[in-house]
């Protein structure tokens, strides 16, 4: 189990995804540029996410949706590309993405409590 102090540390915040592609060589894998609003010190305001959720959602679908993300992540290489960050989903039952958004549109950057 994971304690309250070790999951207060994951930071989750609102991000607007800008642009959206296929990653060129794979059948899952979509590139992001994702939009976090006014950035605090130290912190990019657009970060690329690379998701595996190609099969699902087209890329000019996620286009001017929001969605929930772990911002705090250390970067990690996806096919060559760095992902800056994880966009969240839940699995349906036939094992497939599905994207967290929230119910209305709220401030991008917005911290997730």
């Amino acid at each position: 189990m994971t304690n309250y102090d070790e999951f207060s540390k994951v930071d989750l915040r609102i991000g607007k995804i800008f642009e959206a592609e296929k990653v060129e060589g794979s059948e899952k894998l979509i590139k992001m540029k994702v939009d976090f609003g006014a950035a605090e010190i130290d912190e990019p305001k657009i970060r690329q996410i690379i998701a595996g959720i190609g099969k699902v959602y087209a890329p000019e679908n996620l286009i001017g949706r929001q969605a929930i993300f772990v911002v705090n992540l250390e970067p990690r290489q996806l096919m060559g590309l760095e992902s800056q960050g994880m966009i969240l989903a839940a699995t349906n039952e036939e094992g497939l993405p599905v994207i967290l958004m929230p119910e209305k549109e709220v401030g991008i950057g917005s911290k997730i409590k």
